[in-house]
């Protein structure tokens, strides 16, 4: 359920506002819907597995401050950022 170490690269090298950028929201975001993603895969199979739905929900909250976060700030990587991430808002 975790994203391998490769993938979490990939996803950071593509989100990045520079060079070793871990911290930005862009980032942190993008870390997270990926997370999100893979434990929404994991929820449909296990609907029972209520301790990841839980962690599931923990994870929604967080993207959802960080959002909240970069629009508050700034508009327009907020929009650049939804519309690469495909997320609906």
């Amino acid at each position: 359920m975790a994203l391998s170490k490769e993938r979490k690269q990939e996803i950071i090298k593509e989100f990045a506002l520079k060079e070793g950028d871990t911290g930005s929201p862009e980032v942190q975001i993008a870390l997270l819907t990926a997370d999100i993603n893979s434990l929404n895969e994991h929820i449909k199979t296990h609907k029972k597995d209520f301790h990841s739905y839980r962690g599931l929900m923990q994870k929604i909250g967080h993207r959802r401050n960080l959002l909240a976060y970069l629009r508050e700030n700034d508009v327009t990587r907020y929009r650049e950022l939804i519309k690469r991430l495909g997320l609906r808002r």
